[in-house]
């Protein structure tokens, strides 16, 4: 049996999972979301990732990005890997593919924030 704290809502319920025979048994579920939390992370966990990437930039040397979908739990080390040897010496737009495909999971890097707009914003010092 394993402990899992659900993450899909934020009333976080603590449930057990267990697998006997063929079926999955969850219990301490308050909804239907959390049984289905628990089976698909205890079978294919995936997660969201969010980090950053170098910019060439002065005034700013890194873009938040994030990836388009969920990618599987066990390839984020990988992912990280990707994101880390970006350097980005052009400006992009919110929502634009830094990195298509990645790992081949389907799920696409993409900028949060607008590079184009912080490059034309004046620093101050």
């Amino acid at each position: 049996m394993k402990e899992l704290t659900c993450i899909v809502c934020p009333t976080g319920c603590l449930l057990k999972v267990e697998k006997i025979s063929d079926e999955w048994i969850v219990e301490g579920a308050l909804c239907p979301k959390g049984k289905e939390f628990a089976i698909n992370e205890m079978t294919s966990a995936k997660r969201s990732v969010s980090s950053t990437v170098k910019t060439t930039f002065k005034n700013t040397p890194r873009l938040p990005v994030k990836t388009d979908r969920e990618i599987p739990r066990k390839l984020i080390f990988s992912l990280m890997e990707k994101i880390n040897e970006v350097v980005l010496d052009y400006p992009v737009s919110t929502g634009e593919v830094i990195l298509e495909n990645v790992l081949d999971t389907g799920a696409n890097i993409i900028a949060t924030a607008d590079l184009k707009n912080k490059l034309q914003e004046k620093t101050y010092e």
